[in-house]
């Protein structure tokens, strides 16, 4: 199935008839299939681990017109995999980044630029003017806004994620095809898949997916090959192993089935469970306690229990000496802790303690506080010699 691409009429200069030529001579793209790229629009949302090898190769296909959503600065953890972004860029908006390397490598593409967060409110405006969208976002809100505004304006969907070594593709949201919520009707509880910043990614998984992205978004274009539509690519990069998973359209989806339900565009966070704009970084409230009152008692040698709720491989990287047992081990280790000490409990960013601390709290323990903003809060404001991840 082709994407509905806007016809424009195109012409090939003879520079970009050099710089396609490997293209031009391929008979199932030749110029009528370079000019479609030429007329094509594709939005990449997101320039991060999927977007960056994304948006390089639509570059350098020659599609016309990239969109880039991105409202993230470049970080020095987004270098192990963000290909768009270098050393130097890092505190540089990544939408600056992304767009300055896509025109370095293809001068005769436009790039547009949305700044801002993708939100019920935008979504359907920013839309409106792109054949394609790709989906190369990290956060499940995000993902089922994506696909419903791809449902409700008639366009396909090019969906990836990446977890760990593992990784997935799709094209939803076609005439004829699923969508993401025929294959995940219902959002997983809050907090049961930790992202990348909390479970990690390889660093070459986003090039694997972005890059089938790329491959999918230009065979709709062409409308050549067979595409990913009502098919599940799973990759596992540790094994080296594809498989497939055969997706149908679900008659009672609530966006694309027969009697859809979903009209208009919702609120996400609320529809996956999340609350309020700090949702990624805060899980409920708690007791809490600021690494400068935290230093400050440890200094004064007060009786204090530090307990670390991270995974024995981040202990490695950096730690406060305090007793380790992962988030998903306290259940059963609860009888190795005393009730009756003052705890603090921290993880890397304070999303992990706190859940920590909400389950010993239920289980009776009054004297447990979170340590605000975990181990990175640490570095950023006692010991700025200590590694951040």
């Amino acid at each position: 199935m082709a994407a509905t691409v806007t016809t424009y009429q195109v012409t090939l200069s003879k520079e970009e008839i050099l710089r396609y030529s490997r293209h031009l001579i391929m008979p199932e793209v030749g110029m009528e299939g370079q000019l479609k790229l030429k007329s094509a629009k594709v939005l990449c949302i997101g320039t991060g681990g999927l977007g960056s090898p994304l948006a390089l190769y639509l570059a350098t296909a020659g599609v016309g017109t990239i969109g880039l959503v991105d409202f993230d600065v470049v970080d020095f953890t987004n270098l192990q995999r963000q290909i768009l972004h270098f050393t130097p860029d890092v505190g540089r908006p990544k939408l600056d980044s992304a767009s300055e390397k896509l025109t370095a490598v293809n001068p005769y593409i436009e790039i547009r630029k949305f700044e801002t967060k993708l939100t019920s409110a935008n979504a359907l405006e920013i839309f409106k003017d792109f054949d394609i969208l790709v989906d190369g976002t990290d956060n499940f809100p995000t993902r089922y806004l994506v696909n419903d505004a791809c449902v409700l304006s008639g366009k396909p969907n090019v969906y990836g994620s990446i977890f760990r070594f593992e990784g997935q593709a799709s094209v939803f949201a076609t005439k004829d095809g699923p969508c993401y919520r025929c294959l995940y009707p219902e959002p997983p509880p809050p907090g049961l898949v930790p992202s990348c910043a909390e479970g990690g990614v390889l660093g070459i998984l986003p090039g694997l997916v972005g890059v089938i992205q790329a491959t999918e978004a230009i065979k709709l274009i062409l409308g050549k090959g067979e595409p990913l539509i009502g098919r599940l690519l799973l990759v596992d990069a540790l094994s080296m192993r594809f498989r497939e998973l055969k997706l149908r359209k679900n008659p009672e989806c609530p966006v694309c089935g027969t009697h859809p339900t979903v009209r208009e565009l919702i609120d996400y966070n609320r529809f996956c469970g999340i609350r309020g704009e700090e949702a990624e970084t805060q899980v409920s409230d708690v007791p809490e306690i600021s690494v400068e009152e935290l230093k400050k008692k440890l200094d004064a040698k007060e009786d204090l229990f530090v307990l670390d709720v991270r995974e024995p491989h981040e202990y490695q990287i950096c730690n406060l000496n305090g007793y380790l047992i992962p988030l998903g081990e306290v259940p059963r280790r609860v009888h190795e802790l005393d009730s009756a000490k003052n705890i603090v409990v921290h993880c890397r960013s304070g999303k992990r303690s706190a859940e920590a601390v909400n389950f010993l709290r239920q289980a009776g323990f009054q004297k447990v506080r979170n340590l605000a903003g975990g181990i990175l809060a640490w570095a950023d404001r006692i010991d700025p010699k200590m590694p951040k991840y």
